[in-house]
């Protein structure tokens, strides 16, 4: 079944308190607790995605950027169709295409839930293309163990998620950085939200190749459409 993109701008504010609780097994300190209402006093002050400046979030590219044909693909952390067409035709995509040259490849991350953010937060938090698409291999490799550990408890999923960051190099202090930075998280929001009405993004994958949007398909027929558009 296809997912459908909610308004989440309401999501996201309560996103950073989140995170602050699940810091600790038995509830917030005072500390942790003040925290989370600044920064949920600070959000509630903001209308709309519509009053956030977005322009600070990086596009997530790779293959070439001079290339007549640009792929954007439009996915969620969370979703399993994207699961599924990152362990299977992004591999065939990157091999044929990304990795020759004959793309420039755009990675959108669309927002379910608050796991989806916070694994974009993490995948985003070294800050180059390379880490950034090292980490999202991670997080769809493992999809199906870190989105229901716990049995769908979000103080675990959170620690889960964290582990990947480890294990791409990140240490603590720049997880928990990443985590709880309720303006890029809020921001991100903003960013994906307006992407996603530009170009009439209504399940995930999506993808848009030259302008034009299409559903989640096969590669046999993104290629055909990657090849007319590039005069192959």
């Amino acid at each position: 079944m296809k997912r459908f993109l909610p308004a989440i701008i309401a999501f996201a504010i309560g996103v950073g308190g989140y995170v602050w609780w699940s810091g600790s097994q038995f509830g917030p300190t005072p500390q942790q607790q003040a925290q989370a209402e600044n920064l949920l006093g600070a959000a509630n002050a903001q209308a709309s995605g519509d009053d956030i400046d977005t322009s600070s979030v990086a596009e997530m590219r790779i293959g070439n950027p001079d290339a007549a044909v640009t792929v954007i693909e439009y996915a969620s952390y969370t979703c399993p169709h994207c699961g599924r067409f990152h362990q299977g035709p992004f591999k065939q995509l990157k091999s044929d295409y990304i990795d020759t040259g004959k793309i420039n490849f755009i990675y959108r991350e669309v927002y379910f839930d608050r796991f989806g953010l916070w694994a974009s937060a993490i995948a985003r938090c070294a800050g180059t293309p390379e880490s950034f698409f090292g980490i999202t291999d991670m997080l769809y490799a493992t999809q199906a163990e870190w989105s229901r550990a716990g049995g769908g408890d979000p103080s675990v999923i959170v620690e889960e998620i964290r582990k990947i960051g480890r294990l791409a190099g990140l240490d603590n202090d720049r997880l928990e950085a990443c985590l709880q930075d309720g303006d890029s998280l809020r921001t991100l929001v903003a960013w994906y939200q307006k992407n996603a009405e530009e170009d009439g993004i209504r399940s995930t994958p999506s993808f848009v190749i030259n302008g034009t949007t299409y559903n989640n398909m096969s590669f046999a027929e993104m290629s055909q459409i990657i090849d007319d558009a590039s005069g192959s």
